[in-house]
């Protein structure tokens, strides 16, 4: 994309610029000496000193000092203040103050606070957790419960009263009347205001007509107390651009500036006729180009021509805020304007830093550690005084040491203002302004106590740390000297260093490359490397270790668009299975030397991403978002894999069958597997994707694997069917539906040798629950991106929602505008949402499924969809609950039911009993609500406060249990030993008579489940990735014989599952009726073991192996992931307190 002005395009550039070198260029810009430096830091001291001689410093300054957020007290407040007043039922009101008080040491602070406030607030909820523990057993903790009981509503009015109280001490108003009526006080002594109408970003064009009618009700209230000569002595307004669309992304440009530029160019053109200030807000790292581009726009409307109020907000902490500021004024100049600049710390830094790790970034858009925020806030105030001609400087600041650095550096006190936030900073701005006569403006929050709450969190994480100015201001154990220390000296300090994205997985090994789609200079690169592919055509063929004999080539086909003809493939003959099947070689090579070849094929893949993005989106329909994960996917996979590559024997020759929904991920994640163990792999592809999986295995080979290692096999069914009934194949894996695993087991059952391992991985009907204490807007996201992202195609996709009835009609309203901003359009485009399903055989089933719900009255909401191509609106339609789905509805479809407070567990028990279990999500904001439904949700994966698709390779290994796989899952520790040959230990003697056990009994006695290992994956930040294990229903140790039979439970046991022994042979049918097991081992002869897994593969319901060999940890031991979002409630605490 060609830019404007070149300060605009080495701001793109820069925005993972090496942060070192940023520093140094910041301390230069600074231009500060030893001696500048050490006086600075002196004065800094003095109104250190200054403050805590104060009689009232602020009651931020206060409650920070008491309930930081090194203590558990204080992220229970933080996480009680986010959530309770938005709970309208008393029940989950109750319940989500127990959870947060209940647990905390209140008693412990009491009467260490200087404010009566802050004491009182101790000894109140001092007394509330005493009620509300339940530590004591006896009489004593039933007396307790029962006061508890009767106490709840006292309890409620309470803490409802002190979170009401919190939220009016930083809220200067509910309506703009009432904050500028309060605000009148502040003003008497030289204040003046700016108010922000604060609210989460729009998620519908609903909320963004809504705030933006807010801004100009605003501006209107304000403008009769304009008074003043000017904007400096004004009260202003500040606006949040993503408040004003429900789309505000890089993605969707064209619909950003067509509906926001005159927007704020209207509220901007209010603000100058009453004479008030109008500052933009800042937003994300993501959104700063983005940003630009709009406030460009705005300030070049001729009307405001000779202004001086439009102001713009830049975040310090943001590596390009010098960059940024150049611009602004270069931007000014041009358009011969004066402008306002507040330059503030920086309010979303645990955000940054967990997106750019999630994405795979070498580097961070915003600094690293304090210090370096505190460098750029000195060399970017020196910047913008010198720049006075055409920029009025606005300095948001409580840190002392920052004030004393511009007072020391300006010339002019009335060229710029102070700022600081309403409930902060008081004590330290007023002894500036009595001593300095500078200017200072109370940056105010305006709105209901309820939606501000959320703005509280931010600014006590902001804040809260143990090194954060205000926190250690009224603290007397630090020396004033440390509050106010020199930040250019700090920077020397040793702090925690945060892996960037690439690192998140060293020293095993890199992580895949990320493609940052909000960056201009990433789309323009994608652009250029997909643009001749956009026409191409390829033609796939089976690729054997010898000559082929195919088909005839047959074209294939473009989901979005039936006049594109991406290529054509020649299906797999049976000369070419069988010429496959004969020059199998399973690859003979050490472990450590099959690992480096599959890391040099990740780094092929990548180097070609984009002729995959382009093959991507024409054969399988994906949009730039998806085709980004599917490669990182497949590559993570192939290092994974390389880098934990055996050196042990592999199974033999093994069949990968892949789906069309991850054509090259779940493909070469299979293939990887197999390959890294030593086995020979007949990979065969899906009917609607030949083409990628053809170029992904051209690369394999092209990447060092040999020819007889790895053949591709086009085709349908019939190829499938071969390559899963011939004797030669040891071992198969699967992932598709759950039917077609069945027919696959009964195949193998009876040609393959007895224990050949099947590692399927199947469908779900995956649900996610919706309690009333979740931010219904990051709620609705999570919906969206679970059930309508990748057009809902997806093993992983959310296909029931469960909200709690006291907020569904809000929540579904919220969901259908977010629905509503979707954009349906060819995969090819960066603005597409939603692609296309696979063909027109989805494309009709699904479509009769959404027409038997009109026919019904059960359709809820749908949005409009493109005249050509096999698409399929998003839709919601309501049910009773889960049990009313008759199968997975493999696309855009949502169906939605209610259910009351008190019937979670009914909701849980019905999500079981559909016998699938693959993911779940859970939005909520009580802990222990968290824990109680992990352990009673039968899913494989589980996400909290998050969506519920794209599992990370070794992160979030992935994979269900009943209907929904068999295991181990993919991309965790325990895969690579399903394709590994396991021998058994021993050989059973044939039992001497039939087993007298009541199986039945003994079984049922054995049903306990047990815990097994449990850790943390490695992740990003701001993430919690738990894999943990638990014991599987018994295995049935059929032996041969005492000896086998008891080694067989030894086994099992070691590998913390359960066993039951036989005394004596059982008969084969019995396995396809006995319940309450997980699977049979079996160390005797071949016929037998052919009759026990043929009866094992005529059972209904999950699929359950014989094991010939040594079990492994699949075997016994369900896996159990679960991820949960600890930024969900406002920040990530830890990271904050850990590395300012």
């Amino acid at each position: 994309m060609p830019y404007d002005s070149d300060t605009r395009r080495a701001i793109d550039l820069a925005t993972y610029a090496d942060e070192q070198e940023t520093i140094d260029r910041l301390i230069h810009i600074a231009a500060l000496s030893a001696e500048d430096r050490a006086r600075i830091s002196a004065r800094g001291t003095d109104l250190v000193r200054a403050i805590r001689n104060q009689s009232d410093p602020g009651l931020m300054e206060v409650f920070l000092a008491e309930y930081g957020l090194s203590t558990d007290e204080g992220v229970a407040l933080m996480c009680l203040a986010e959530a309770l007043l938005r709970v309208p039922d008393p029940e989950t009101i109750d319940t989500l103050i127990e959870d947060k008080i209940a647990p905390s040491d209140w008693g412990k602070h009491l009467g260490h606070s200087t404010s009566s406030l802050v004491n009182a607030s101790t000894w109140a909820l001092m007394l509330t957790g005493k009620v509300l523990a339940e530590e004591n057993p006896g009489p004593v903790g039933h007396l307790r419960a029962a006061i508890r009981r009767m106490g709840e509503p006292v309890i409620r009015t309470a803490v409802g009263r002190a979170m009401k109280e919190m939220g009016r001490q930083f809220v200067l108003g509910e309506t703009i009347d009432s904050a500028m009526s309060r605000a009148s006080g502040m003003e008497a002594k030289g204040y003046t205001y700016s108010y922000d109408m604060l609210g989460e970003a729009a998620r519908t064009e609903a909320d963004a007509i809504r705030y933006h009618l807010d801004y100009a009700s605003a501006i209107a209230a304000i403008a009769p107390a304009c008074t003043g000569d000017g904007v400096r002595d004004n009260p202003g307004i500040s606006v949040k651009l993503s408040a004003l669309s429900p789309r505000y992304e890089q993605a969707q440009k064209a619909r950003v500036m067509a509906e926001i530029v005159p927007r704020v160019t209207a509220l901007a053109q209010s603000a100058r006729a009453a004479g008030m200030g109008f500052n933009i807000d800042a937003e994300e790292a993501a959104r700063l180009s983005l940003s630009l581009d709009v406030i460009e726009a705005a300030l070049s409307e001729p009307a405001l021509k000779g202004w001086d109020g439009f102001g713009v907000v830049v975040q310090a902490y943001g590596q390009r805020a010098n960059l940024v500021i150049h611009h602004l004024y270069d931007l000014a100049t041009r358009l011969d304007r004066k402008i306002m600049i507040r330059l503030v710390k920086g309010a979303y830094w645990d955000t940054e830093i967990k997106r750019a790790q999630v994405e795979g970034m070498d580097g961070f858009p915003v600094f690293t550690s304090k210090p370096a925020t505190d460098v750029s806030y000195i060399a970017n105030a020196r910047t913008l005084l010198g720049m006075t001609d055409r920029i009025y400087p606005q300095f948001a600041t409580h840190n002392a040491h920052s004030v004393a650095a511009i007072l020391d550096v300006a010339g002019d006190k009335e060229a710029f203002e102070f700022q600081r936030l309403h409930g902060m900073g008081e004590a330290l701005h007023t002894i500036v302004m009595d001593q300095e006569r500078t200017r200072c403006r109370i940056y105010a929050p305006v709105g209901a106590h309820r939606d501000l709450l959320a703005y509280l969190v931010r600014r006590l994480l902001e804040n809260g740390a143990n090194s954060s100015f205000v926190n250690q201001i009224v603290d007397e154990d630090v020396p004033p000297e440390s509050v106010a220390r020199d930040p250019f000296e700090a920077l020397a300090d040793d702090t925690p260093t945060l892996p960037k994205g690439t690192e998140l997985f060293a020293p095993e090994r890199p992580n895949s490359k990320g493609f940052d789609l909000h960056h201009q200079p990433t789309l323009d690169m994608i652009e250029a490397a997909r643009a001749p592919f956009a026409t191409a055509t390829w033609a796939a063929t089976p690729l054997l270790a010898g000559a082929a004999k195919p088909h005839d080539p047959v074209q294939t086909a473009n989901p979005a668009d039936p006049a594109d003809i991406p290529g054509t493939v020649a299906l797999a003959s049976p000369h070419d299975i069988n010429t496959a099947l004969a020059g199998a070689k399973p690859w003979n090579a050490p472990g450590a030397e099959r690992g480096k070849i599959l890391a040099r094929a990740a780094d092929i893949y990548e180097e070609n991403f984009g002729e995959i993005f382009a093959l991507l989106a024409r054969e399988a329909g994906k949009t730039q978002m998806d085709a980004v994960a599917e490669l990182r996917e497949a590559v993570d996979f192939l290092r994974y894999y390389g880098a934990n590559a055996p050196d042990a024997a592999p199974v033999g020759t093994f069949t990968c069958i892949s789906p069309w929904n991850f054509p090259l991920a779940i493909f070469t994640g299979q293939i990887s597997a197999a390959l890294a163990a030593g086995n020979a792999v007949l990979a065969k592809p899906a009917e609607q994707t030949p083409l990628i999986a053809h170029l992904a295995v051209r690369l394999l080979h092209e990447a060092g694997v040999p020819r007889g290692a790895l053949q591709l096999l086009p085709g349908g069914g019939e190829v499938g069917a071969a390559l899963t009934s011939d004797p030669r194949v040891d071992g198969v894996a699967f992932t598709g539906s759950t039917q077609t695993a069945l027919k696959i087991r009964s195949s193998m059952a009876a040609h393959l040798a007895p224990g050949a391992p099947l590692i399927a991985e199947t469908g779900g009907l995956n649900a996610m629950i919706v309690d009333s204490t979740a931010l219904p807007e990051q709620a609705v996201q999570a919906i969206v991106e679970s059930a309508f992202q990748s057009a809902g195609q997806r093993c992983s996709a959310l296909r029931c929602l469960y909200v709690q009835d006291d907020i569904a009609e809000g929540l579904l309203t919220m969901l259908k505008g977010a629905m509503d901003a979707l954009r349906m359009d060819a995969p090819w485009h960066l603005h597409t949402d939603v692609g296309p399903v696979i063909d027109e055989t989805a494309r009709a089933g699904i479509s009769a499924h959404i027409q038997n719900a009109r026919a019904e009255g059960r359709l809820l909401h749908e949005i409009k969809t493109p005249n050509s191509g096999t698409f399929v609106a998003p839709t919601l339609i309501r049910v009773n609950g889960i049990g009313d789905l008759e199968r997975e509805i493999f696309g855009p479809v949502l169906h939605v039911a209610t259910f009351k407070a008190d019937e979670l567990d009914r909701v849980i028990d019905a999500i079981n009993a559909t016998g699938y279990g693959l993911t779940f999500g859970l939005m909520t904001r009580i802990d222990d609500r968290v824990q109680h439904v992990s352990d009673r949700v039968q899913a494989g994966n589980i996400y909290v406060n998050r969506n519920q698709i794209g599992a990370i390779v070794g992160s979030q290994p992935f994979g269900g249990q009943g209907l929904s796989g068999t295991g181990p899952k993919a991309g965790g520790p325990h895969y690579l030993a399903r394709f590994l040959h396991q021998e058994a230990p021993m050989e059973g003697i044939a039992w001497k008579a039939p087993a007298k056990t009541d199986l039945s009994h003994a079984l049922s006695l054995n049903q306990a489940i047990h815990p097994g290992t449990d850790g943390l994956l490695p992740g990003a930040t701001g993430e919690s990735n738990r894999l943990s294990t638990r014991s599987r229903a018994p295995l049935l140790c059929l032996g041969p014989g005492p000896d086998a039979s008891r080694a067989q439970a030894d086994a099992v046991r070691a590998l913390g599952g359960t066993a039951v022994t036989l005394d004596g042979s059982l008969d084969a049918e019995n396995l396809e009726t006995l319940t309450g097991f997980a699977g049979a081992l079996w160390w005797g002869d071949g016929a037998s073991a052919r009759e026990y897994a043929e009866a094992l593969s005529r059972r209904r319901g999950p699929i359950l192996p014989l094991i010939t060999g040594a079990p492994d940890p699949g075997h016994v031991c369900h896996e159990r992931h679960v991820c949960v979002d600890t930024t969900a409630a406002g920040g990530n605490a830890a990271l904050l307190g850990g590395t300012s």
